[in-house]
């Protein structure tokens, strides 16, 4: 039989545990945002939806701006960033690297499943296709994305360039990296003779320099993108997780005010989803070194089949659980 005295441990260290459990739910969340434009503007679109956010959790929640893409990859991997909007490209090296996993994904204004990667220039300029770009590489000024950007890198770096056999970094007169802002503004401008982009990003010049978008013509269009996905650390309670999932669920279903805040950003909306959406851009990196080391003449042909050999292998086990999942 317990007695008085063991009555009252056991009661106070149960106290003690609930409140050992409730200190360890976050207090304070940072928010990671990629640099796809200046972070005044960024700021400027996100600012609302973080405060509502805040408020819905009831804690701080701040935004969390870097340069470049990695400097986001590497704010999550060292908890400076507890939850962030990627590209695909992006959150899978946060996936991989920085103890993330996606656990929703945006929906587009427009409903659409996803976005596309494009090459634009300035609409006076002869370049009318990929074709034109392809045969003229060697005299002009490529305006490539970020390395982590999907549509600024991984896409047209695969499907506009690698299996055409070109190499971006090498074959063109010169090469400026940027963030999509920068390179459409670097296109209307004649900065650059073409550039890498995408719609939604096109889209949202015409609202914020729609003189400058009147100046850009499109001239190559990618396969469909799936859509951005938002990322959190998994060391993230599970309380806190449960609430920033709910309010991104529900963030702008039956509010004209969230709704426009959404679309201020780029957004409809937001969908469920998880660390499957990455497999389709986990195909399309591992295509993409397979191109490069095909293509490699300096390669031993026995090291060529080794190295060919273990991508076969990632690209067969990535379509075994795509085929799980169907």
């Amino acid at each position: 039989m317990l007695t008085r005295r063991h009555l009252a441990l056991t009661t106070l260290a149960a106290a003690l545990a609930l409140t050992t459990a409730a200190q360890a739910q976050t207090q304070e969340l940072a928010f990671g945002i990629i640099s796809t434009e200046s972070s005044q503007n960024l700021r400027q679109a996100w600012q609302p939806l973080l405060d509502d956010m805040g408020q819905r959790l009831g804690m701080k929640v701040t935004a969390f701006f870097a340069t470049d893409y990695a400097g986001i990859i590497e704010a999550m991997r060292f908890n400076k960033v507890q939850v962030a909007w990627y590209g695909n490209k992006s959150a899978m090296e946060a996936v991989d690297r920085a103890q993330g996993e996606v656990f929703v994904q945006t929906i587009a204004v427009d409903g659409s499943a996803g976005y596309y990667s494009t090459l634009v220039t300035h609409k006076d300029s002869p370049l009318n296709s990929l074709d034109d770009v392809i045969k003229q590489r060697a005299n002009l000024t490529l305006g490539f994305g970020d390395p982590n950007s999907t549509s600024g890198t991984l896409v047209p770096g695969y499907y506009a360039f690698a299996r055409n056999g070109v190499d971006p970094m090498k074959d063109f007169k010169r090469v400026v990296r940027a963030n999509h802002e920068t390179n459409l503004l670097a296109a209307a401008n004649k900065q650059v003779d073409v550039a890498t982009n995408n719609n939604e990003n096109m889209e949202r010049l015409f609202k914020t320099q729609p003189a400058k978008a009147k100046d850009i013509k499109v001239i190559w269009q990618s396969p469909v993108i799936p859509s951005d996905p938002l990322v959190w650390r998994t060391d993230l309670d599970a309380t806190t997780k449960a609430k920033v999932r709910e309010f991104f669920l529900a963030y702008g279903k039956n509010s004209e005010r969230e709704l426009s805040i959404l679309k201020t950003i780029g957004f409809g909306g937001f969908k469920p989803s998880s660390n499957a959406q990455l497999i389709p851009i986990r195909q399309l990196e591992l295509a993409r070194e397979r191109s490069r080391i095909e293509a490699d003449t300096a390669m031993l042909p026995a090291d060529k089949a080794k190295k060919l050999q273990e991508i076969d292998g990632k690209l067969a086990e990535l379509g075994r659980q795509v085929a799980a999942a169907n």
